[in-house]
């Protein structure tokens, strides 16, 4: 996982709420034994549409999603994360994720970003009418600005998952960092219990 620390670009108003893992990546692209070229099935049965947001060619190269409340509800599938993120996107903003889904995007470096409602219907509204917004992601100071409208938020970001962006650890790499103190564990349980070397 690579280190995030500032993300800016453009953003992609997906005036939708409760949008579930099913509809950001259908089940049937569940059956691919590789982890990439999922982008293509991102939001795939919407994208038939040729009104659908994401078929906008003037929200082209954005990296920010700005989605209803509830985003991201439904399956524990990791695959709705890497589709958005194979798709070009690092982060989400939303009034509200379904936990799983935070829970996966945060392992796999994908930015959820809580706001609140007024907020989020504001930003919706805004690029929406303005496509080339540019937005400044700043996961140090924890904030999201759009200069152009001289808006600056806050947003909460626990401590942990702070430093798993910033650093760029996933869940291997965490445990990695604490391989001394597993090799002292280990070193001190009784002989009469497993170890590595009775595997």
């Amino acid at each position: 996982m690579k280190p995030v620390t500032i993300i800016e670009g453009t953003a992609v108003p997906l005036d939708r709420s409760d949008v579930d893992t099913d509809q950001i990546i259908p089940s049937d692209w569940l059956k691919r034994v590789e982890k990439t070229g999922f982008e293509k099935g991102l939001f795939s049965e919407w994208r038939d549409d040729k009104n659908f947001i994401l078929n906008n060619e003037d929200y082209a190269g954005a990296c920010i999603l700005i989605a209803g409340p509830n985003f991201g509800t439904g399956s524990s599938r990791e695959h709705a994360v890497w589709a958005i993120q194979q798709a070009g996107f690092d982060a989400v903003i939303s009034p509200r994720f379904g936990p799983i889904f935070k829970n996966n995007a945060t392992k796999n470096g994908l930015v959820p970003i809580e706001i609140d409602s007024h907020l989020g219907n504001q930003l919706l509204h805004e690029v929406g009418q303005n496509p080339d917004l540019h937005f400044v992601i700043d996961i140090a100071q924890r904030s999201v600005e759009v200069p152009q409208l001289g808006l600056a938020i806050e947003f909460e970001l626990e401590g942990s998952v702070q430093d798993r962006f910033l650093k760029g650890l996933d869940d291997i790499s965490i445990t990695l960092n604490n391989v001394e103190a597993i090799k002292d564990f280990e070193t001190s349980r009784g002989e009469w219990l497993p170890s590595q070397n009775s595997i």
